[in-house]
């Protein structure tokens, strides 16, 4: 058996109930693929897009509804240390790479240098929709995870002052036609991270050279890696915080918020008050 069979084989197998099927449960359950669509799975080198990937991979050979994907990279200026070593993963794990250029490394490191991954994101995103677009594809998928969704809604809350979250599937404003998912959405990192262990794979982390040069400042201060260490530190308290944080966003009693906010519009919950 190939190596990139007995990979294969793990996820359908050994993590059937950590990652496939809760990669099957999220793309069912919140409608992620249909009949025809033509998805362009993105790949950014790490762990989290590989498996998206092969997910996908598996998807696209068995299911009974018929799509089509494209396995896309972008290379935004990596180093040919890290391009190669993205392609070799991408030939071990059997994934038919379509790779193309773009320059937002040297431009986000000569203009952005308080906030260089805001900026590296929105360039990305707007790449990657052109892209897609260029492809014919329909639909993007993008490799977060359950842990970047409560994540997300506690930066929300702790600095953003609002709640919100991460969504499973969002339109786009500036590409007609074109949709976002995230089929990873119910998986969690700890088992992604189980999975590429005992496969005995090594991926790419953050390859940006800014950061590069400034890593020990970024994690000193990254606003996601301190509340990720506060999930940590709850979870020795209550081993149910995760999913309580999750289901929160989908369990909002709107008798008890003091307003919401909905395409732009603040309504107070004075104003059904005495009705």
């Amino acid at each position: 058996m190939e190596k990139y069979q007995e990979i294969e084989r793990s996820i359908i197998k050994k993590y059937r109930k950590d990652i496939w099927s809760k990669f099957v449960k999220a793309v069912k359950e919140y409608e992620l693929i249909h009949e025809n669509d033509t998805v362009m799975v993105c790949i950014s080198g790490g762990k989290d897009s590989f498996l998206l990937a092969k997910c996908v991979q598996e998807l696209e050979r068995h299911s009974e509804i018929k799509f089509k994907a494209h396995y896309v990279v972008m290379n935004p200026g990596y180093t040919e240390k890290n391009k190669n070593y993205i392609i070799e993963n991408a030939h071990l794990l059997n994934i038919p790479i379509e790779m193309f250029e773009s320059d937002i490394f040297d431009v986000v490191n000569s203009v952005a240098s308080k906030s260089p991954c805001y900026l590296c994101a929105r360039m990305r995103r707007g790449y990657l929709y052109s892209k897609a677009k260029e492809l014919g594809c329909n639909k993007i998928a993008l490799g977060h995870h359950f842990d970047d969704v409560i994540e997300t809604t506690l930066l929300s809350m702790l600095y953003g002052s609002e709640i919100k979250t991460m969504m499973p599937k969002l339109h786009s404003e500036n590409f007609e036609g074109l949709e976002l998912i995230r089929p990873l959405y119910l998986v969690k990192e700890k088992d992604i991270l189980s999975w590429r262990n005992n496969n005995h794979l090594t991926f790419l982390n953050c390859a940006c050279k800014f950061t590069e040069r400034n890593d020990i400042d970024r994690e000193g201060t990254s606003k996601r890696k301190e509340i990720k260490e506060l999930i940590d530190n709850l979870r020795q308290i209550n081993k149910e915080v995760d999913h309580n944080i999750f289901k929160s966003l989908d369990n909002i009693n709107l008798n008890c918020v003091l307003g919401v906010k909905k395409d732009g519009k603040y309504a107070s919950f004075l104003e059904e008050y005495d009705r």
